[in-house]
């Protein structure tokens, strides 16, 4: 495969696009959206649809429903079931869209492990953060939590059209860090088991 300056650019909007994912799954389809209508960003070919006006319209109305519900204590933590392999899919997808001028066997793979992966990572942590949320204040606590986490989704899309380099490589050092503290907690873990 091969990697031009424009390839990479676009990987690594795509990796802040993803992350932005797994704070909110619409916020970041509907900046992308936006993005491509008006200001005609680059999209992959088999993703031009996302640049239309009823894609603008469908996911502008998604957004809405999303943030609403996540301001409801409770239904917020049955909405993050569902909402965590949903992140695995549009982290998939914004990575998808985001990369130009590449083999589509490269594209998914990418796609894949990348978006989706980062997607579902962040996705998994703020559900974790939700939940205790939930047990400590009784779901009170939440909707503010749910105001952080659209706020986020908001500034890191919206950073990720304007400058993707700087995002995408500030994703990837977090992510490896956040990897490396998560391996060494699931390690922990199961060595607190095994000595149970």
């Amino acid at each position: 495969m091969d990697i031009s300056p424009e390839l990479l650019i676009s990987i690594l909007l795509g990796v802040g696009l993803s992350a932005s994912v797994g704070f909110r799954i619409f916020i970041p389809l509907l900046i992308s959206s936006l993005g491509a209508y008006f200001f005609e960003m680059d999209l992959n070919d088999s993703f031009a649809w996302i640049g239309t006006l009823p894609a603008v319209i469908i996911f502008g109305t998604a957004t809405l429903l999303e943030v609403a519900a996540y301001f409801i204590p409770w239904f917020d933590n049955l909405l993050d079931t569902i909402a965590t392999p949903a992140a695995f899919v549009a982290g998939t997808v914004v990575m998808a869209a985001s990369m130009i001028e590449i083999d589509p066997m490269w594209m998914w793979t990418i796609a894949i492990i990348a978006g989706g992966g980062t997607a579902t990572l962040i996705k998994g942590s703020n559900t974790a953060v939700r939940a205790t949320s939930s047990l400590t204040t009784g779901g009170i606590g939440n909707p503010i939590i749910g105001a952080v986490e659209s706020l986020l989704s908001v500034v890191l899309a919206v950073l990720s059209l304007f400058i993707p380099v700087i995002v995408g490589i500030v994703v990837l050092i977090l992510l490896f860090i956040f990897g490396r503290k998560l391996f060494r907690w699931f390690r922990k873990r199961n060595e607190a088991e095994s000595a149970a």
